[in-house]
């Protein structure tokens, strides 16, 4: 890879970093789960490019490139795990609750 290219990945992660930072403080409570299962579909796609990209690495480039791909495909994957969790949680707060009365 050449300095030019590394310097480009490196200024799109930047911005898409910032831009997702943004984006996430501006959001009202009220749209925080509806949010969070839209978040989760999208992150499941990221696993797929993850492992799309790393067999590619995997034929073609070094070491470094198999270890970058299977920390996306481990870190996309907690993401996931993690966003369905927090949505399964936010909605049992509004599930009724039963008595041991009948």
């Amino acid at each position: 890879m050449a300095v030019g290219e590394i310097l480009l990945l490196v200024f799109v992660f930047v911005i898409a970093g910032f831009l997702g930072v943004e984006l996430s403080s501006k959001v009202p409570s009220q749209l925080h789960t509806p949010l969070m299962s839209g978040t989760n579909a999208i992150s499941g796609i990221t696993i797929v490019g993850a492992v799309s990209a790393t067999a590619v690495a995997l034929h073609t480039e070094g070491m470094l490139s198999n270890i970058c791909g299977f920390i996306a495909i481990v870190l996309a994957a907690i993401n996931v795990i993690g966003g369905y969790m927090v949505t399964d949680r936010m909605l049992e707060m509004f599930k009724k609750k039963e008595d041991g009365k009948k």
